[in-house]
């Protein structure tokens, strides 16, 4: 039977993770997230904190992918559901609802709305895949787990360069 771990202790573990990851230290690791239909790999020295998704502000003459603006600790993050800028559906606003702070690392503050965090992944347990070519650079990288399932593979630091990604105005 699997060991029940409390959400604190779990949200604990992740926050000494990612800081092990962003000061350059430990082995490396990617967090899967789940947006709309797909599955996504970030590195987490390039991913940033991971907060439940609280009320957003909506922004008029936006893109409808652009959800609008959060208010995390005082300071304001530009708020993309990742699943509906990839063309896929809206994500619901439930419990499993995350945000994932890019941008800080980058000098921006952006964040993707996702669906649900599917936790801390082993780049050991994933093989490249075909990459593709259909989609922007900083999406086009695939790997396949050891089941077989297709894991998308985000380059922050490519999409926060995106023309497309930074403008947000219809």
């Amino acid at each position: 039977m699997a060991r029940k771990t409390s959400l604190r202790d779990f949200q604990e573990y992740l926050a000494v993770r990612l800081t092990t990851a962003a000061q350059g230290k430990g082995s490396s690791s990617w967090l899967g997230i789940e947006a709309g239909n797909e599955v996504w790999l970030v590195d987490l020295s390039d991913g940033g904190e991971i907060v439940q998704a609280p009320q957003l502000a909506p922004v008029p003459l936006t893109r409808a992918w652009f959800a609008g603006i959060a208010n995390i600790r005082g300071n304001l993050h530009a708020v993309t559901d990742f699943s509906v800028f990839r063309g896929g559906p809206p994500t619901p606003q439930n419990a499993n609802a995350r945000l994932l702070l890019i941008g800080v690392k980058h000098g921006a503050n952006a964040a993707l709305l996702v669906s649900r965090m599917l936790g801390l992944k082993n780049p050991e347990d994933f093989t490249p895949a075909e990459p593709d070519a259909s989609t922007p650079a900083w999406g086009a990288q695939r790997y396949a787990d050891t089941q077989g399932k297709i894991w998308r593979k985000l380059s922050v630091r490519e999409l926060l360069a995106d023309h497309d990604f930074m403008n947000i105005g219809v």
